[in-house]
């Protein structure tokens, strides 16, 4: 029996692979499991790192698609990215996570280190590194910051131009919503750079800031796991991090390995710049507190305490 909701209700593409699975020769009834496990990855990859991923050829990426009625690769990702920007409640997506991991504490914790891991496999990749550099000399050579985020990724936004300020590079945090955005981003410039964590769909916060970058020739970086194609003419840089499975409860595990990586390079690339910010930190610590006047910076860094 089928439900009325549309939350318990597969997506197209997956009744459209369900229907075309009998007919597929082994191989590609493999590859037509991976385009509705791995849905993110599909949307965000080259036939060859699709290929990669699945143990397959490129060959059986693009035949596959074809075989399940689809002109090109390029027009199933359209379908997925319509799957991806779908978007089921918080309440449906902890359920669909809780089915998945069971009951117990330990699968939760089984579940969601297995989740970190493969993010954290996806920061290898030497596509990752070669965008993250790019990145960081993006970010290095701006003369101020503006991290953008909202909501959980508010939170890390805060916290990101919390520590790029520590290591001397000027920041602030896009981290309101609304008409609140608005006074923040008053500041933003001409020679500055936006560093922007923002999913799918495109909401109007995210449309604003761009239209802003856009105006004043600001280059910003993308750190997302699906909003890329929506964006990709107006983004310098863009740093595709997991976040766990499509339609389950999102984790950011990955995007904070990432911003504390992106700290570390940075303070690399400004060198003493970083230590005189660190020296000046402490000397105002020591100031409210002499206590903290005893803790020296050059010897025992103080970017993470």
């Amino acid at each position: 029996m089928t439900s009325d909701d549309p939350e318990d209700r597969q997506s197209a593409f997956d009744d459209r692979v369900e229907t075309a699975l009998e007919t597929l020769p082994p191989a590609e009834q493999r590859m037509a499991r991976f385009f509705v496990g791995q849905k993110q990855a599909v949307l965000l990859g080259s036939a060859a790192e699709i290929a990669a991923l699945a143990g397959t050829s490129d060959a059986t990426v693009v035949r596959t698609a074809r075989s399940l009625g689809f002109e090109s690769l390029s027009a199933l990702r359209q379908v997925l990215l319509a799957d991806l920007t779908g978007t089921a409640s918080p309440g449906r997506r902890l359920a669909r996570t809780l089915q998945e991991t069971g009951g117990d504490s330990a699968s939760a914790l089984r579940h969601v280190v297995g989740l970190h891991e493969s993010a954290l496999e996806a920061l290898k990749r030497p596509e990752m590194e070669a965008a993250f550099a790019r990145a960081v000399d993006i970010l290095a050579a701006a003369r101020r910051r503006h991290v953008f985020g909202i909501g959980p990724s508010g939170a890390m936004a805060e916290y990101a131009a919390l520590q790029f300020n520590r290591i001397g590079l000027p920041s602030s945090a896009l981290s309101v919503s609304g008409v609140s955005l608005a006074d923040r981003l008053l500041w933003l410039g001409s020679g500055d750079a936006v560093l922007m964590m923002a999913y799918a769909p495109l909401y109007r916060e995210v449309e604003i800031v761009l239209d802003q970058a856009g105006l004043h020739e600001v280059p910003v970086v993308l750190i997302s796991d699906n909003l890329g194609p929506l964006v990709s003419d107006r983004i310098a840089a863009t740093l595709p991090v997991p976040r766990g499975k499509a339609d389950h409860l999102a984790t950011h595990g990955g995007t904070m390995v990432l911003i504390e990586a992106m700290i570390i390079a940075l303070a690399a690339k400004v060198g003493e710049t970083a230590f005189d910010s660190l020296d000046r930190l402490s000397g105002l610590r020591g100031a409210i507190d002499k206590a903290w006047i005893k803790r020296g910076t050059r010897k025992k860094s103080m970017l993470l305490t």
